[in-house]
Parts: structure tokens; C-alpha cells; sequence
């Protein structure tokens, strides 16, 4: 028969080694789950920054981007869930550019993040998807490294081509669907040409150099 003292001091050893190892196991989980997020974080501000710079290359503003940027919130336009970060391309002192941070909800597999680029007379810059889910193959075209789809927007504006015009081809618009896939299309279309509106809403603050506040709406 075993000792009573024995099987208990047996039973603490083991809950004590349980007990550590739950611990060290819940601490190796936390540092992979705050490594993974740091990596993703990273990637997507990489990115960002390579979209930045697509949609405004250096020879188009002389400051930095990231020094000039300042934070917005719009719920109705850009759909922005909370503030983010929109930028102001300067050359000579002057704003030539703002570049906005929007969002199309309505991707064929959830929300589609942009930034849209918008010169101060209001025509595009150009615009660069930042995160999507959409399907390869398909609706992943919307990006540049799939296909040349997004710089179809260049040179546009709300009035070119006209507001019945800012749709795909299948609804009766100017801009090309991709075989197989329209609302991928669709929803980046719509989100651009929302953007062009709050623009137009909102020039003067955008343009405004000193204005670091939030535009709300």
C-alpha cells in the first residue's frame, strides 16, 4: 500500500508540472500570435508603402509621404470602420495630390481595402488595392501584379467618364469586367468613384496644408 504522504507529494509534483507547462505552452501561443501579427502588420504597411509610391512616383512630389499624412473618417463615402491614415503628395511647397484610404465592402468575399490617389484638379493619380480575399485567378486581377485592370483609372474623374458611366460594362458602364468575375469589379469601381465624391466634398480641407484634423462624415 502506498504511503499516503508519498502519493500526495506525487500528486503536487505532477500538478506543479502540469501547471508549468500549461503556462509555458500559453506563452509560447501569445509570442507566436503577437510574431505572426507583427509580420502581417509589417507586410501590409510594406505594401502600403509600394502603393504609395506606385500611385504617386517620386518625380511627381518632392516630400515625404508619410511626414505629410494625417487622419480621416468617413463612414458614408469611404466607409472607414474608424480613422485612417490618408496622405498629401506636395512638390514646390503646393499640394499636388491627396492619396485617400477607402473601402469597398461589397467584394465577391468581403471588403476590399484601396487607396485612391486624387490630384488637386480632381482627376485619379492612380489607385492600388492594399488587402483583399477575393478569389485567384478571378477577382484578384483588381490587383496590379495580376493584370493592368486598375489603371483604367488614371486620368479619370467624376465628370470622365460621366456619373451614369462609373460602372462595368455589363451595367452599362465604361470599365472592363473579368471574365467570369463581376462583382470583384463592381465593388472596386463604385468604391473609386465614392471616393472621387468625398474628394470633391471635402477639396478645400484635404488641400489645406496645415490641416492635420479628421474629416468627419
Amino acid at each position: 500500500m502506498q504511503n499516503p504522504l508519498t502519493a500526495g507529494s506525487s500528486i503536487v509534483r505532477n500538478s506543479i508540472i502540469l501547471g508549468v507547462f500549461a503556462m509555458v505552452t500559453v506563452g509560447l501561443i501569445a509570442l507566436t500570435q503577437q510574431g505572426t501579427a507583427s509580420r502581417i502588420a509589417e507586410e501590409q504597411r510594406r505594401m502600403q508603402m509600394s502603393a504609395l509610391n506606385e500611385i504617386l512616383p517620386h518625380d511627381q512630389h518632392d516630400n515625404d509621404l508619410l511626414e505629410d499624412a494625417f487622419a480621416i473618417n468617413n463612414r458614408e463615402l469611404l466607409n472607414l470602420p474608424g480613422d485612417a491614415m490618408a496622405y498629401r503628395g506636395k512638390l514646390d511647397g503646393e499640394v499636388v495630390a491627396v492619396i485617400l484610404p477607402t473601402i469597398a465592402p461589397d467584394g465577391y468575399s468581403g471588403r476590399i481595402d484601396l487607396l485612391v490617389g486624387v490630384r488637386a484638379n480632381g482627376e485619379i493619380a492612380g489607385v492600388r488595392i492594399t488587402n483583399h480575399r477575393e478569389t485567384p485567378g478571378l477577382g484578384d486581377k483588381v490587383q496590379l501584379n495580376k493584370s493592368t485592370w486598375v489603371l483604367d483609372f488614371n486620368g479619370t474623374s467624376l465628370s470622365m467618364p460621366a456619373p451614369e458611366n462609373w460602372g462595368v460594362r455589363k451595367d452599362g458602364g465604361d470599365f472592363d469586367q473579368f471574365t467570369g468575375a463581376t462583382i470583384t469589379p463592381r465593388a472596386v469601381v463604385q468604391a473609386v468613384y465614392r471616393a472621387l465624391q468625398y474628394f470633391e466634398a471635402n477639396r478645400d480641407q484635404l488641400l489645406e496644408l496645415n490641416n492635420k484634423e479628421p474629416a468627419r462624415g
